[in-house]
């Protein structure tokens, strides 16, 4: 008979470059039991959001780690039971673990001086937060880089997070209400966090005052749009955090690159016989279904063996030219309502039955949401594929980080004219499709871009079986 022990849950290691992940969502609370493998948390970073299986089968025993709050991989943030029977004693759920937070140097003394001086002047110090209740001197170290990033003075955020912990997600609300030019509506903080701070409040009232001098007419329409409910016909939608990152990547891609599109007109005539041809194979001997997209991508990395600058990361005042083609691969999720750009690793490397596996997996995937941070990240040149949807060509937006992203619109078979061997011409109905580049015009020139797309057209319409593979 195995002996019950405790088994620990930790922040999952997600991926090379990753060290930290948030706590979106407990699924189980303290005394539930859970099955092994079931979904135990939700957890976040800046690409991806996921879930954590339980280790084991068990009871909930401990909650280490309290819902918004960001922690190192491998710290503990569970604690099972294997005994089914056996009746927790802690709370649903506990402050973040001491060893998280990061604590201001100010010593104790110091405390009463630093806050009865006056704040609102200038941001204050990470290092010199004021308290307001017993926890929110302590912040944890993702919160305290980004305070002191973006140079805020934190006494100006309210925190919802236990005693008025000022937590990541508070520190993002500000800083999107800042960037959007409207007033800054303080969430409501958990009712516990009111009680620790009333002691403090004449001291912590001049800080707050001073705000509304700054800006005290847009305040008041932020806080009623951010208060009024939905109205008839009406539903909100708060951003998930996949929106969420989208949003921040798209702003800072557009005020960073200088987007140029241009769109080209490819007949994929030839294609669509070899295509046809191969389908049933790879179908049968593979278990893939053959789409267009395979063909585009190969046709893509060929052409960069030519034009290496649109396979490219501008740093500063240099670009590094990459060598390897690491092929994003925009993929709907949510319904339409959430996209992700996984990256095929290594795309020069396979031919047109490995791009096709490629894609299959990553689509899978993506949508069933079993992407890891590696397969997120390190993307050289992206294709967006909206043209499965009818759309017939799109002008994209630039990943952060690329130089150039190619747009696929749908097929269209439509009269067009075509020569034939004796240069005699004749109307044909061809499958017609248009091809979008986006690209950065701080490194690519209209002329650079110009060549890469002929390279893919001809590549397309002068399809070599041979030299791309099966």
């Amino acid at each position: 008979m195995a002996v019950a022990s405790n088994v620990d849950v930790v922040m999952p290691q997600m991926g090379s470059s990753v060290t930290e992940g948030t706590i979106s969502r407990w699924l189980k609370q303290v005394g539930d039991t859970v099955q092994a493998d079931e979904t135990i948390v939700e957890i976040s970073t800046d690409k991806v959001d996921t879930e954590v299986p339980s280790p084991t089968a068990g009871v909930v025993m401990e909650l280490l780690v309290a819902e918004g709050v960001t922690v190192d991989v491998g710290t503990r943030i569970a604690v099972l039971s294997t005994d089914l029977s056996a009746t927790p004693a802690a709370a649903p759920v506990a402050a973040p673990p001491a060893e998280v937070a990061a604590p201001v140097e100010a010593a104790p003394v110091e405390a009463p001086p630093v806050e009865t001086a006056p704040v609102a002047a200038a941001p204050v110090p990470v290092t010199q937060l004021p308290t307001s209740g017993e926890d929110r001197a302590f912040v944890s170290p993702v919160v305290a880089r980004m305070v002191a990033e973006h140079q805020l003075d934190i006494t100006q955020i309210a925190g919802t997070g236990r005693g008025g912990r000022v937590t990541k997600k508070d520190v993002e609300n500000f800083l999107a209400a800042r960037a959007s030019g409207g007033g800054y509506a303080a969430p409501m903080a958990e009712p516990t966090a009111v009680a620790p701070s009333a002691p403090a409040a004449p001291v912590a009232a001049p800080p707050v005052a001073a705000p509304p001098a700054a800006a005290p007419t847009p305040a008041a329409p932020a806080a009623a749009v951010a208060a009024a409910p939905a109205g008839n016909g009406e539903e909100i939608y708060t951003f998930s955090r996949v929106r969420q990152v989208t949003a921040k990547h798209m702003r800072e891609s557009i005020e960073t690159a200088a987007h140029v599109t241009q769109v080209w007109e490819v007949d994929l005539g030839r294609v669509t016989d070899i295509r046809n041809r191969l389908k049933p194979k790879f179908k049968s001997d593979y278990g893939v279904s053959l789409s267009f997209l395979p063909f585009i991508m190969r046709a893509t990395v060929e052409a960069m063996a030519a034009w290496p600058w649109m396979n490219a990361e501008i740093r500063e005042n240099d670009a590094i030219i990459k060598r390897y083609v690491n092929l994003g691969m925009a993929v709907s999720v949510d319904d339409g309502k959430g996209l992700m750009v996984p990256a095929i690793k290594n795309a020069e490397t396979l031919n047109l039955l490995g791009l096709a596996q490629a894609v299959a997996d990553l689509a899978v995937r993506g949508r069933s949401k079993e992407l890891t941070i590696d397969d997120l990240t390190g993307g050289t040149f992206t294709i967006t594929n909206p043209g499965v949807f009818g759309s017939l060509y799109g002008t994209p937006i630039l990943p952060v980080g690329q130089v150039g992203i190619l747009d696929t619109g749908a097929i269209v078979r439509r009269p067009m004219v075509v020569e034939g061997p004796d240069g005699s011409e004749a109307i044909a109905i061809r499958p017609m499709m248009y091809l979008s580049i986006s690209y950065d015009h701080r490194l690519v020139d209209g002329a650079y871009a110009s060549q890469f797309m002929a390279q893919i057209r001809t590549n397309l319409q002068t399809w070599d079986e041979e030299a791309y593979g099966a």
